[in-house]
């Protein structure tokens, strides 16, 4: 009896994750939904007066492809003077010699670089732009990270959402970009199939209002009433947190439709654990509930998990889960106009971000470019020790 007993409970937990797993392919069935209505219900572009931009790059070593998609930045099709500044803290940071590459081949481009090792926090990123809004010469700032790409017209759009009245800042969903290898090929995978279709569904749906550092474009005046960036020099989050001070001020945040490139460059399986977690885990310290409960964006092992319990059920359940995120990858590429992806890899990049999203409950730690921190829980950062740079 006890034995049937044990037997039944195990059929029951079984049932209950096969169950699970259905709840996380009816989501996934409509973030495909949600995003063919992006797709279809895009605003008119905003009519925009060209005003002088400065556009801050702040870099960190040498990356493949780094050079190009520092250019897509410098060769705006803009009806405006647009200066580029890209800072480092270290003299000795091989990116210097990928700006000045930039300079020879741009002479005409206004292009500077801010060499200045002075620390404002323990965000490494936040003190370089600290150190490089100085040479600002214009009254609009546009931030983003140097792991990002944009067309011609990327400054056009940005700079005609902010003109919108009301707004206080522009932010940009991003889709992945792989530099070649099998890993930065996994990693796009995952930012287009979970991350794209997940942030999509909940701002279309008014489940979240978010800020990414992709983009984060805004007035100089803006900048100074929420404290500057130095006022964000210890946040793990930092764009989340200048946008929650942009709505505290009482001005909204505006997102164009479209998507710029995020350049996938992981080399190994463990710059894609390590990338994954400290994602994770910064999620789980900004919405520590909505995280917990985007356990039903896992479908495929939680179906998995079913089966092993003795669920029969979970086999077809796991089955329906990767039609689905394969729809939804689908989905994606047409409204987002990109290229096809390695569908063999998605039930890999499913399991592996399961695995991520249970390790990032236990721990707070993180590596973030070539640094390993602890997070607080109020979102600050301390420095514990180098790491090996990835």
């Amino acid at each position: 009896m006890e034995f049937l007993f044990e037997d039944s409970m195990l059929v029951l937990a079984g049932g209950f994750f096969v169950a699970a797993a259905g709840l996380g392919c009816l989501y996934l069935l409509i973030g495909a939904i949600v995003i063919l209505w992006h797709g279809r219900g895009r605003e008119a572009e905003a009519v925009v007066a060209p005003q002088p931009v400065t556009i801050l790059k702040p870099l960190y070593g040498d990356e493949p492809g780094l050079f190009d998609r520092l250019k897509s930045f410098c060769t705006q099709d803009y009806g405006a003077p647009v200066q580029v500044v890209f800072g480092v803290q270290d003299h000795d940071d091989p990116a210097i010699e990928t700006v000045r590459r930039l300079q020879a081949a741009l002479p005409d481009a206004m292009i500077d670089l801010k060499i200045d090792e002075r620390a404002h926090g323990s965000n490494r990123k936040i003190s370089n732009v600290v150190n490089m809004v100085t040479l600002a010469r214009h009254s609009i700032i546009v931030l983003s990270d140097s792991d990002i790409e944009v067309g011609p017209h990327y400054l056009r759009a940005v700079i005609g959402e902010l003109q919108r009245p009301g707004v206080g800042l522009v932010t940009c969903l991003y889709h992945g970009t792989a530099e070649g290898t099998a890993w930065s090929q996994l990693e796009r995978i995952g930012v287009d199939t979970h991350f794209l279709p997940n942030a999509v569904t909940a701002i279309r749906l008014g489940l979240a209002d978010p800020c990414f550092g992709s983009t984060m474009a805004l007035r100089l005046e803006t900048l100074n009433r929420i404290g500057g960036f130095q006022a964000f020099a210890d946040c793990l989050a930092d764009d989340h947190a200048i946008g929650d001070a942009i709505r505290a001020g009482g001005q909204r945040i505006a997102m164009p439709s479209f998507s710029v490139g995020h350049a996938c460059r992981q080399r190994t399986l463990a710059d894609v654990v390590l990338d994954d977690l400290r994602c994770a885990r910064t999620i789980r310290n900004i919405d520590p509930v909505g995280h917990l409960g985007s356990v039903i964006t896992h479908p495929l092992p939680l179906a998995l998990i079913g089966l092993a319990l003795g669920s029969m059920d979970g086999l077809l359940m796991a089955l329906i889960a990767l039609t689905c995120r394969a729809a939804l990858c689908r989905c994606v590429e047409r409204v987002f106009g990109l290229s096809r992806h390695s569908y063999w890899l998605i039930p890999v990049r499913d399991i592996l971000a399961f695995l991520v999203y249970l390790a990032s409950f236990f721990g707070s730690g993180v590596n973030w470019r070539g640094y390993r921190y602890r997070v607080l829980s109020n979102g600050r950062l301390i420095q514990e020790s180098p790491t090996v740079q990835s």
